[in-house]
Formats: C-alpha cells, sequence, structure tokens
C-alpha cells in the first residue's frame, strides 16, 4: 500500500512542478470542462453502507494529458469530503471513455465510517458513454483509504451513476466530431 501512495505522490509532485513549466494545452483542447453529478454506494464493500451524492467540476485544462478535477460528495450517514485531483481520458472509438483517476480528500467521518484520519487519498476509474450533445454517463468505481499514514486503515469502496454535462458550449469547430 505505501508503495502506491509514494507512486501517485510522486506523479502529482511531478504534475504540480510541471505546471508552471508549461504543460497546459492551448485552447480548443479535445473536451469542454464538464460539471458532474454522481449518486450510487458509499462503503459498498462493508457493513457501513450509506447512499452517497456527488458534485464535481471537470476542467478542459490539461497538464500534459492530465485533466484536474476538484468535488464535494456527502452520505446519508453525514460523512462528508471533498477532493482534487487528476484524471486521463483514455477514448476507446469515439463514444466510450475510460478514465482513471486519483486524488486528495478531505474527509469529515460525520457518523458513517471511520477511515483512520481526515486526510485520504481517492484512486479508481470511470467507463463513460459520451453522446452528441457531449455529456457523458457512467459508471464510476473508487477507493478511499489513508495509505497507511494513520495507525488504522480500514478504506472503502465507491459505486456511483455520474452524469456529467458540459460547463461550456463546444466551438462548432468541434462540436460535429463527437458524432462522427
Amino acid at each position: 500500500m505505501k508503495i502506491s501512495f509514494f507512486a501517485g505522490f510522486a506523479l502529482l509532485v511531478g504534475v504540480a512542478i510541471g505546471w508552471p513549466a508549461g504543460w497546459p494545452a492551448p485552447a480548443g483542447a479535445a473536451e469542454p470542462d464538464f460539471f458532474g453529478f454522481s449518486a450510487g454506494g458509499y462503503d459498498v464493500n462493508d457493513d457501513h453502507t450509506a447512499a452517497e451524492f456527488r458534485v464535481e467540476y471537470r476542467s478542459d485544462l490539461r497538464f500534459w494529458k492530465l485533466l484536474p478535477f476538484i468535488g464535494i460528495a456527502g452520505t446519508t450517514d453525514e460523512t462528508i469530503y471533498g477532493f482534487a485531483g487528476l484524471g486521463l481520458d483514455i477514448f476507446l472509438g469515439r463514444r466510450l471513455v475510460v478514465q482513471p483517476n486519483a486524488a486528495f480528500v478531505g474527509y469529515n467521518k460525520g457518523n458513517g465510517k471511520d477511515l483512520g484520519g481526515e486526510f485520504q487519498f481517492r484512486t479508481g476509474g470511470e467507463i463513460a458513454w459520451r453522446f452528441d450533445d457531449w455529456s457523458r454517463l457512467a459508471v464510476a468505481f473508487h477507493h478511499i483509504s489513508n495509505a497507511g499514514i494513520y495507525d488504522d486503515n480500514p478504506g472503502t469502496e465507491l459505486l456511483v451513476l455520474t452524469y456529467s454535462v458540459p460547463f461550456t458550449k463546444v466551438p462548432k469547430s468541434r462540436a460535429g466530431s463527437a458524432s462522427r
């Protein structure tokens, strides 16, 4: 577990260092930015299962090929967490999009599962279908844990359905490329 924590940390530090060096892609990147709305299950693998609701903003900026995102989630057992991270869109044809991603998490357990501390990491991904209007419908699976930085590290799994809508209009020069 610690090896994956350090590998993820090294990747995020590398991106942070590269950010001022000009990694962002020029305007007109392949996809618009999105607002995502999610609902599903929290702690689906254990005994603290609750409903989860999430909103996030996915930027259209690119750092190398990585996409920054930020969001907030809450559960029916009053767990609340905010997150920020990076994802990578991998297109399998014109419609299917796979996105592995990783994020830093600020966590408040509320009446939910104690994950050992306030600072957590989220890793996982989603498989999405992209529609003609560039919106996406996805199934996402994530794991949240503290990667062993606290004495207790139970971790949790999340399974949600996500609908992402473009936040900005897709330029006409790119609008037709989703349906080709």
